[in-house]
């Protein structure tokens, strides 16, 4: 066994482990094989099995950045396989164990309550959390997925129904044995909606107080991202400037930027979805123009040269390596908690960097209705959270009335009586 062990083929570049044979009958094998190439994940983990149907021997892999990481993967397909679960099964991803076991979590709820959980699955569970693989589904996923369907004006009820049918397809996961608890039965998230409601009644005490506090934060993630990738900062600082989504950011094409008018032509956004990250239309759907300031023109023209001005289709945005950027993608790259609280934005958002400037384009004077294009809101009532007048403005605004009151210009005197 030895000799034969050490006379087995190596690919080039790369080293493979010794092969594991699963006992108790199971017919299930694994090794991990290391490449240079294979960049920040360079620990390929492979399992395969034989289909007792069709008897042909089908396998998984999956990348991970350490060789402990890569065996805890296999450990655990080779634990479940010994109960019988299938290893694609274990390896299914949210959306796909949900739409293959929908009925079963759905069993015995009466139809006024299958409709809302079904749309609340379709709405909001899959494109938040769907991508996700269910074995590594965790307690903070769905912790921010809540987070953002409130933060995204979702009514209480409709997360209250998203989080019931995640929590009875996660019961089924438990069931089956994929799962050992359920991370979807979040606890106070009604007090946790209400919070996001207060602050969302005044989101200028979300924003970074200027400019220098802005620069200072985009550099503080650059060097604290393991590769000092200067476009993490980039993203940060045009966010900021153009009140825009870290979606719509990662959605930004060539094609989208006029430098002859120095704007933005906001056209779609890049979202996570069952198949991985998918560009598609606004919030509302609406194309809206952005004013690109004179701060970020060097920013915009310097990646313009960098991907080329002449591709028009081309992301102005990307990870290092090329791929799409999501908020959570910045977050972990950059170590967003760690950062923004020792820099003492303890409450910082990506999102936040929307509230940023959208409250710095209020207090430049930004008339309310330009302010609501630019922003995209479709209630005018979101757009007036971001305007602070203060009482010297109230009194002024009163002085003027009566002015103009007093003027010929003004409204006829009628005398009543």
């Amino acid at each position: 066994m030895a000799s034969r062990e050490a006379n087995r083929p190596r690919r080039a570049g790369c080293v493979m482990s010794d092969r594991v044979n699963i006992p108790v009958g199971v017919r299930l094998s694994s090794d991990i094989e290391e490449r240079s190439d294979y960049g920040r994940r360079p620990f390929k983990a492979r399992v395969r099995w034989t289909d007792p149907a069709t008897k042909k021997r089908p396998s998984l892999s999956e990348p991970f950045e350490s060789r402990e990481e890569a065996e805890e993967w296999i450990a655990r397909l080779v634990r479940l396989a010994s109960q019988g679960v299938d290893p694609k099964t274990a390896t299914m991803t949210l959306a796909e164990y949900g739409a293959a076991n929908m009925d079963l979590a759905l069993r015995g709820l009466e139809k006024k309550s299958t409709d809302p959980y079904s749309a609340g699955w379709r709405k909001r569970v899959v494109p938040s959390l769907g991508h996700l693989s269910v074995a590594m589904l965790t307690n903070g996923a769905v912790d921010r997925a809540v987070v953002s369907w409130i933060g995204d004006g979702v009514g209480k009820s409709s997360v209250k129904n998203s989080l019931a049918v995640l929590v009875r397809v996660m019961e089924q996961a438990v069931r089956d044995g994929l799962r050992e608890t359920n991370p979807a039965r979040v606890r106070g998230w009604q007090k946790l909606y209400q919070q996001i409601e207060d602050e969302l009644d005044d989101p200028r005490a979300l924003a970074l107080p200027n400019w220098t506090a802005l620069t200072t934060l985009a550099d503080a993630l650059v060097q604290r991202s393991a590769d000092r990738y200067r476009g993490w900062g980039d993203v940060v600082i045009f966010a900021a400037c153009t009140a825009s989504r870290i979606g719509e950011v990662s959605g930004c094409r060539v094609g989208d930027i006029d430098t002859d008018t120095w704007t933005w032509r906001v056209r779609r956004q890049t979202t996570p979805s069952p198949g991985g990250m998918e560009d598609k239309g606004t919030k509302g759907n609406r194309a809206r123009p952005v004013p690109l300031i004179e701060e970020v023109r060097q920013l915009v023209s310097d990646r313009l040269d960098a991907v080329g001005r002449d591709k028009p289709d081309a992301r102005l945005f990307c990870g290092p390596r090329g791929g799409r950027i999501a908020t959570g993608v910045l977050r972990d790259a950059t170590h967003w908690d760690e950062v923004v609280t020792s820099l003492g934005y303890e409450h910082l958002r990506r999102h936040d960097l929307r509230h940023t400037g959208l409250t710095w384009m209020a207090d430049a004077g930004v008339s309310l209705h330009v302010l609501q294009k630019i922003a995209g809101h479709a209630d005018s009532r979101t757009t007036e959270r971001y305007l602070h007048p203060d009482q010297q403005e109230i009194t002024g605004a009163g002085d003027k009335l009566s002015k103009h009151l007093r003027s010929r210009s003004g409204p006829a005197l009628r005398v009543v009586g």
